[in-house]
């Protein structure tokens, strides 16, 4: 049986990479790698955000579906449960914690490693005081005073996630244990998720000078709450510290993957994509545009097939883990949604004519949304819907809804029949997870809503 690795990185811009066009050196391994293999040019996360686009790297289905991103996993089935049942030794390695056990992500591995709850002496005393201090006066003066800290002086009050390095090594040990059995391997590295916190020899790759921590993470708190006051100057740096994490993770990759192929002897399959891209004040904010492009456009590629070379047709991350099934012949859950990229690399009829997702705030707003090739419509139950015509509006600028009535319902009609796959797909019964305040406290830090 073959081995499979699949990388994720965590807000990885199909921009900011090589093969892609990008004219910095981010990811020389990536671009090398990639060339073994197929890559898909139009990859596409059905929402743009952690929550919403794991339930279709790891379970095959777009993110409202089975009572949407925030609730338990139940009757969707984690790819690593295939190869868990058929004789696969699994193991996935990550500190993303939208996508830890309390999500239901835990099911199907051997080795299942998410990151524990912070133990620093300052998230241990944020703890107490949640606890002992919630609803009294003092506790929202002590968040204030900790977002005080981190804006004003760049203080890393607690981690936010696992280094690369640190990952790559649980990742390979993992390996080492057993190289002659067959592998399912997931490996996801959040560097490239802001705060940016590269090594200084990365950093000095883009720039002359590195940043220090302290500024990086203030700065980061500009762009979050005062983007309009963001300098040109500071802005190069804000993209400089991004490529750095990039180059990073690009070389810790380099590391994972020739040290994983020399262990099993073999050349596995290798999948990489992104969970999502990342808003750098494209429409003068920091963030969110989970339906834009440069939050949803990733790249993807696979290796270890016969064929090589490139393809322009659309493909949804819902995609990947029907494919990576069907490559080493196992079957294919009926719940996953996704087609098979197989059918592409063989010249097969592809049937994907668009990429689809939604979500619902915690206000009850509904937003849905469907990218053609040329076409993007975006609803929201408020009404404050937007159509962009992409191929002479790549940058998502004009909002065209009132100019193309015909356009605006025939992806209507779309998103009305995905709704009612969605409706079909609802279970009552199925809550939202239980979380600690030590997983809502790095959720926070990592700017992420609640």
């Amino acid at each position: 049986m073959q081995n499979i690795l699949l990388v994720t990185v965590d807000s990885l811009r199909a921009d900011h990479v090589g093969y892609h066009g990008y004219d910095r050196d981010t990811t020389p391994y990536i671009d090398e790698l990639s060339a073994r293999g197929s890559r898909f040019l139009n990859a596409f996360a059905h929402v743009g955000g952690t929550r919403f686009s794991f339930p279709s790297i790891l379970t095959g289905v777009t993110p409202m579906m089975h009572g949407g991103h925030e609730r338990i996993l139940d009757s969707q089935t984690v790819v690593s449960e295939v190869f868990h049942e058929h004789g696969y030794r699994t193991g996935g390695f990550h500190s993303n914690l939208y996508v830890s056990g309390a999500f239901g992500y835990d099911r199907g591995w051997d080795r299942f490693y998410d990151s524990a709850p912070d133990q620093s002496n300052t998230a241990r005393a944020r703890r107490w005081a949640k606890t002992n201090l919630d609803e009294t006066p003092i506790f929202p003066l002590l968040r204030r005073v900790y977002n005080f800290i981190e804006s004003s002086r760049g203080v890393n009050v607690g981690s936010y996630h696992v280094p690369a390095d640190e990952i790559t090594d649980r990742a390979i040990e993992f390996v080492t244990e057993h190289p002659d059995e067959p592998t399912f391997l997931w490996v996801h590295y959040m560097d490239v998720h802001h705060p940016f916190l590269p090594p200084e020899e990365y950093q000095l790759k883009f720039r002359d000078e590195p940043v220090d921590d302290s500024d990086s993470i203030q700065l980061r708190r500009k762009f979050i709450e005062n983007p309009e006051a963001v300098t040109e100057e500071e802005y190069r740096t804000f993209i400089d510290l991004y490529d750095a994490e990039i180059a990073f993770n690009d070389r810790e990759i380099e590391r994972l993957v020739e040290t994983v192929t020399d262990l099993w002897d073999d050349d596995p399959v290798v999948a990489l994509t992104a969970d999502h891209g990342d808003h750098f004040l494209e429409h003068g904010y920091f963030g969110g545009a989970r339906l834009l492009d440069v939050k949803t456009h990733v790249p993807l590629f696979v290796t270890g097939w016969e064929e090589a070379g490139e393809h322009e047709e659309l493909v949804g991350l819902a995609d990947l883990p029907s494919t990576l099934l069907d490559e080493v012949g196992l079957p294919i859950p009926s719940t996953y949604q996704g087609h098979r990229l197989q059918q592409l690399v063989g010249d097969a009829e592809w049937p994907r004519e668009d990429v689809i997702g939604g979500w619902i705030d915690d206000d009850g707003t509904e937003t849905v949304g469907v990218r053609e090739r040329d076409w993007k419509l975006i609803q929201r139950s408020d009404g404050s819907d937007e159509l962009y015509q992409l191929t002479g509006d790549s940058e998502e600028r004009e909002n065209v809804i009132e100019d193309h009535p015909d356009h605006v319902r025939r992806l209507s009609h779309k998103l009305d029949r995905h709704r009612v796959r969605v409706e079909q797909t609802r279970k009552e019964g199925v809550g939202r997870p239980e979380v600690g305040e030590d997983v809502k406290q790095r959720l926070r830090r990592l700017g992420y809503d609640e």
